[in-house]
């Protein structure tokens, strides 16, 4: 195994006890905090919040800490499996240079969206039609980002899976 399959295969396993971290810091409210991310309404987003009673904020705001780290764990984890697939099919340069780029904006966002929640928290008269909309578009370009990230990449390696298992015929 050489350093950057040990590089992708860690980092893929850091983020997946990181999520996991995550996921169970929040517990049933995930379903809530999908539709807190993504909402571009004010009234929306002041439900949500104000629907919460004192320990659903206090798991909330628990889940914020590791969720300051995650971002960079993500980012790592797609730069790592990026380089490797490339070293496996050397990505068109296009591809490489957006696989090696969109983790580190979709951090950016997550970090954008993370602040402002925690903010809008304590500051309830800053929901407003214009920040929620900001939080929204950064949460949702977030995940196209990562989303994206994620299904080019297991495109990528299946393709070389494949090439691999037919050269060797």
């Amino acid at each position: 195994m050489n350093s950057r399959t040990a590089a992708a295969l860690g980092l893929n396993a850091l983020y997946l006890a990181s999520q996991t971290f995550i996921g169970r810091r929040l517990g049933p409210m995930t379903k809530d905090l999908f539709r807190l991310q993504l909402t571009t309404s004010a009234p929306t987003f002041r439900s949500i919040v104000d629907g919460w009673d004192e320990g659903q904020l206090a798991r909330y705001r628990s889940h914020l800490p590791p969720d300051m780290v995650h971002p960079v764990i993500y980012g790592c984890s797609l730069t790592a499996s990026t380089l490797k697939l490339d070293e496996l099919v050397a990505l068109p340069p296009r591809v490489r240079t957006a696989l090696l780029v969109a983790p580190w904006v979709a951090a950016a966002c997550d970090y954008a969206e993370n602040v402002a929640h925690l903010y809008l928290l304590d500051h309830r008269e800053a929901i407003t039609p214009p920040v929620i909309t900001a939080t929204g578009v950064a949460s949702t370009t977030k995940w196209a980002l990562a989303g994206s990230c994620v299904v080019t990449l297991a495109a990528g390696y299946a393709r070389a899976g494949w090439r691999a298992a037919h050269s060797s015929r």
